[in-house]
C-alpha cells in the first residue's frame, strides 16, 4: 500500500503538504514489478506514474528498431507527456530490476496539476524538457534502416521492397532508372556524382542493400536481408510446445494466446507477419477501432504483443513437411516439423494457420508481365510508384476495395473491373460507400480483362464489357489482381484431410469426410475437437480451414480458440501417459 511516508522518497512530492500527499497516496496503486517485466507498452492508455524502488528503462521503437531512450532511477516520476498530450504512452517501460512504483490515474493526476501551482510549474518544466530531448533522439536517429538500390522494373527489386516494407523496417528506395533517384544517392553520400552511376553500379549484381553500418548486400534473398537486418530466422530450441505455421492474423492471434498462457511457441512465417490482411491499407470495421487501422498497424501490434510474451517468431522460413507422431501411443504422439533448410522441430501440437494464395489469372500476357506493370494484392511499396497512372483492378472484394482507395491517392484513374453485376454481394457496404466518394474511381461491372499487351511492361489491356461482351483495347500502366485466393496445401502428409479445393477439414468435417470417402479412421475414442484435423494434435485456423469465415476478426477468433484445443489435447496426452505408468 502506498503511503504518504512513501511519497516522500519522490522529490517532487517532499515539499507538499502533508495532507495533500495522504491523499495522493490513497488515490495512487502500488505496482511491484520483477526484472525485465513491462510497467507499460508504447500505444497503450498513459497514467502518471513515481518510481519508489528499483530502476527502469524507458524504450522507444524508432525507424524500426526498439531504442533505449533513458533510464529512471529512484525517485523519478515519468507519464506526464502523453498525458498532456492526450495521447497515447509514447515509450515503453521496462524493469531493469525488481521495482516498486506508485500509480496515478489519468483524472487523478489532472486534478494533481490543476489544485497545485508548484508542482504544476515542475511537472510542466520537465515535460518541455523530454519532449525537447525526445525530438533530438528522432532527429539524430538515422530513419531508414537501409537503403535499396536497383530498378523499378526488376522483379526481384519489387521482392525485396515487399519483404522490407511488409516486416516494418524503414528503407529508401533508389530507382536507377529515375534521375531523382541517382541524385538522391548523391545526398546520400553513396555516389561521388550523378555521372558517376553508370561505373559505380557497372560490377554489382542488382538489387543491391547498403545497410546503416556499411555492410553492403548483393542481391540478396529475403533470409539473407532478415539476417542482416536481425530478424529472427532459427528456431532457438528444438522442441516446442506448440509450433504455428504461417503469421497471419489467426497465426499472430494463437502465437499470443500460446506464449501468454506458457506454451512454448514457436511461429513460422514464410514472409511477414500479418499475411494478406496485413497489406490492407484500412480496415475500418474491426472491433475496437472506430477510426480504423491499417493492416500493417494491428499486425505490427500483434507481432509485438507475441514478442512481449516470448513467442519465437520466425520470418524468411517455410515449413515443407510435417511428420505426425503416433496418437495411439501416448509415447510417440509428437509431431516432427521440417524446415526449408531441412530443419526437423519436435513439437506437442501443430496449428496450420498459413492462409491462402492470390489465385493468378490465367490469361494471354499476364503472367509475361507479372512483376512489370501487373501484380497480385497492392502492397503499400507500390501506391507512390503509381503517380500519375492509369490504374486498373480486377476484383469486386473487400481487398479491391481497400487497394482502389489507397491507389486512387495517388493514380491519375482507379477503374475496377467486376465480373458480377455489382459490388453488393462481395463488398462491404460501407468501402462501397467510400468508393463512391472519390472522383477518379470508376467501377464497371460485367467486365472481364481478355489480353494484357506490353513489351518490357504494360502498356494496354484487351477488356470486353457489358452483357454484351463489347472488346476495347485501353491504355494501362498498372493493373492489380484480386480474383480471389486458393489453399496451399499440397505439402501436408496425406493423412491430414482436405476437401476438393485443398482448404484442411476440422472437428465434425473430419468424420463426415472420412465416412464419406473410406478414407481411413480417427484413431482416438473421441471425436475431434472442433478446429482439430483428421490427425490428433494438429489444429487448423484461418483461412485455410474449411467453412472459415474470410474476416480478420474471425481469425483471430480462431486463433485464440485453437491454443484452448491444444490445451485440451496436451491434458489428454498427459492423462494418458499418467494411466501408461499406472498400469505399469
Amino acid at each position: 500500500m502506498i503511503t504518504a511516508d512513501l511519497l516522500k522518497r519522490i522529490p517532487l512530492f517532499a515539499g507538499i503538504p502533508d495532507d495533500e500527499r495522504a491523499s495522493l497516496a490513497a488515490r495512487a496503486a502500488d505496482v511491484r514489478l520483477n526484472a525485465d517485466e513491462w510497467l507499460i507498452l508504447e500505444g497503450q492508455t498513459p497514467s502518471f506514474f513515481a518510481l519508489l524502488e528499483g530502476r527502469l528503462s524507458v524504450e522507444k521503437n524508432i525507424a524500426g528498431r526498439d531504442q533505449q531512450l533513458t533510464v529512471f532511477e529512484a525517485g523519478d516520476y515519468f507519464g506526464e507527456v502523453p498525458l498532456l498530450l492526450a495521447s497515447p504512452a509514447v515509450a515503453s517501460v521496462r524493469a531493469i530490476e525488481a521495482s516498486r512504483v506508485a500509480r496515478l490515474d489519468p483524472l487523478d493526476f489532472h486534478d494533481l496539476i490543476s489544485h497545485c501551482r508548484v508542482l504544476n510549474g515542475e511537472i510542466m518544466k520537465t515535460m518541455a524538457q523530454r519532449v525537447s530531448s525526445l525530438q533530438q533522439i528522432v532527429v539524430d536517429t538515422p530513419m531508414a534502416a537501409a537503403t535499396l538500390i536497383g530498378r523499378q522494373s526488376d522483379v526481384a527489386c519489387l521482392e525485396l521492397r515487399e519483404f522490407l516494407a511488409r516486416n516494418r523496417v524503414t528503407f529508401a528506395w533508389r530507382d536507377l532508372d529515375d534521375p531523382d533517384g541517382i541524385e538522391r544517392l548523391v545526398c546520400d553520400e553513396i555516389l561521388a556524382s550523378s555521372d558517376a552511376a553508370a561505373t559505380e553500379f557497372a560490377d554489382v549484381t542488382l538489387p543491391l542493400v547498403i545497410l546503416n553500418d556499411g555492410r553492403r548486400l548483393e542481391a540478396p534473398t529475403p533470409r539473407d536481408l532478415a539476417d542482416a537486418l536481425g530478424l529472427q530466422t532459427v528456431p532457438l530450441h528444438n522442441e516446442y510446445d506448440v509450433v504455428i505455421v504461417g503469421g497471419g492474423p489467426a497465426g499472430l492471434g494463437a502465437a499470443v494466446y500460446g506464449a501468454s498462457e506458457g506454451l512454448r511457441t514457436l511461429l513460422v512465417e514464410r514472409t511477414a507477419c500479418g499475411g494478406q490482411a496485413g497489406t490492407s491499407s484500412r480496415i475500418e470495421n474491426y472491433l475496437g477501432f472506430p477510426g480504423g487501422l491499417s493492416g500493417d498497424d494491428l499486425s505490427g501490434k500483434a507481432r509485438q504483443q507475441a514478442l512481449k510474451f516470448n513467442a519465437e517468431l520466425l520470418v524468411a522460413r517455410s515449413v515443407v513437411a510435417i511428420d505426425p507422431g503416433d496418437a495411439i501411443t501416448p509415447e510417440d504422439a509428437a509431431h516432427t516439423v521440417v524446415l526449408d533448410d531441412g530443419t526437423r522441430l519436435t513439437t506437442k501440437a501443430v496449428i496450420l494457420a498459413n492462409g491462402v494464395q492470390w489465385r493468378t489469372l490465367d490469361t494471354p500476357g499476364v503472367n509475361r508481365l507479372t512483376g512489370h506493370g501487373v501484380y497480385y494484392g497492392a502492397a503499400g511499396t507500390e501506391a507512390f510508384a503509381v503517380r500519375g497512372c492509369r490504374v486498373y483492378l480486377i476484383g469486386g472484394g473487400n481487398s479491391a476495395g481497400q487497394a482502389a482507395m489507397r491507389l486512387s491517392d495517388y493514380a491519375e484513374s482507379v477503374t475496377m473491373l467486376v465480373r458480377g453485376p455489382s459490388l453488393a454481394a462481395s463488398m462491404s457496404q460501407y468501402l462501397i460507400n467510400q468508393l463512391a466518394t472519390k472522383a477518379n474511381v470508376t467501377i464497371e461491372t460485367h467486365a472481364e480483362v481478355l489480353a494484357a499487351e506490353g513489351s518490357s511492361r504494360l502498356e494496354a489491356l484487351q477488356i470486353a464489357t457489358g452483357p454484351s461482351r463489347r472488346r476495347e483495347r485501353r491504355e494501362s500502366d498498372a493493373l492489380f489482381v484480386f480474383i480471389g485466393a486458393h489453399a496451399e496445401t499440397a505439402w501436408l502428409p496425406p493423412n491430414v484431410i482436405r476437401d476438393q479445393w485443398g482448404y484442411v477439414c476440422t472437428g465434425r468435417d473430419v468424420m463426415d469426410l472420412l465416412e464419406e470417402r473410406e478414407a481411413g479412421t480417427w484413431p482416438l475414442e473421441r471425436d475431434p475437437y472442433l478446429l482439430e484435423t483428421s490427425v490428433p494434435g494438429i489444429f487448423s485456423a484461418g483461412d485455410v480451414r474449411h467453412g472459415s469465415i474470410k474476416r480478420v476478426a474471425s481469425s483471430v477468433g480462431e486463433g485464440s480458440m485453437a491454443i484452448a484445443f491444444v490445451h485440451q489435447y496436451l491434458a489428454d496426452i498427459n492423462e494418458a501417459l499418467l494411466a501408461d505408468r499406472v498400469a505399469g
